[in-house]
């Protein structure tokens, strides 16, 4: 047998780091951030706790990690070619993959949306990405702008209350709330469809 590659140490490295991200995301949004211990956590994983600290230092760092994992899938449906200018085209792409991602990653929205009624670690996550929220909501408002609304920035702002609206109701009760209505709704609102 020939020694392994450095790609498949990588891979086994990224394998498990994915392991223990997985499994944490689960045991947060199911039993809560607080209650859920680094011991569960290896546990679940069926791993060591050596193991664990050798791809984060601590809790804190897993949840942050995995909070900037969603946030950059979130983001990267967002104004897909980065110049800052919404299209329709853009913007309809954006709402089906927020659709999608809500459906695919209910534990990551459940936990997420569980840290942000957390007014200690709500001020947390508005000052990580403060900077990200507020470029986006810019991009929304100049949308808006473009398309004649009567108050853009607050039209931006309610969009945003409404599609977190949506993303508690649906994580809340994912069998009897109708996402696909609500998505085939808010597309054809929103671009005249």
């Amino acid at each position: 047998m020939s020694p392994r590659t450095k790609k498949q140490f990588d891979d086994i490295r990224e394998n498990r780091k994915k392991l223990i991200r997985d499994t944490a995301l689960r045991l947060f949004a199911e039993e809560g951030y607080h209650v859920t211990s680094i011991s569960k956590i290896t546990e679940k994983a069926d791993i060591s706790k050596g193991l664990m600290y050798n791809y984060f230092s601590s809790k804190e760092e897993l949840l942050m990690d995995i909070l900037n994992e969603g946030v950059a899938e979130f983001i990267n449906y967002f104004d897909t070619n980065k110049d800052g200018e919404l299209t329709d085209d853009e913007f309809k792409y954006f709402l089906e993959m927020t659709f999608k991602v809500l459906k695919e990653r209910t534990d990551y929205w459940r936990l997420y949306f569980s840290l942000a009624l957390q007014p200690s670690v709500f001020s947390i996550l508005q000052n990580k990405y403060r900077k990200l929220f507020e470029t986006t909501l810019a991009i929304m408002e100049d949308y808006f702008s473009k398309r004649d609304y009567e108050n853009p920035r607050m039209q931006a702002l309610m969009f945003g209350a409404f599609l977190d609206g949506v993303g508690l109701n649906y994580v809340m009760d994912p069998r009897n709330f109708q996402i696909d209505e609500i998505k085939e709704y808010v597309i054809h609102h929103y671009l005249k469809l």
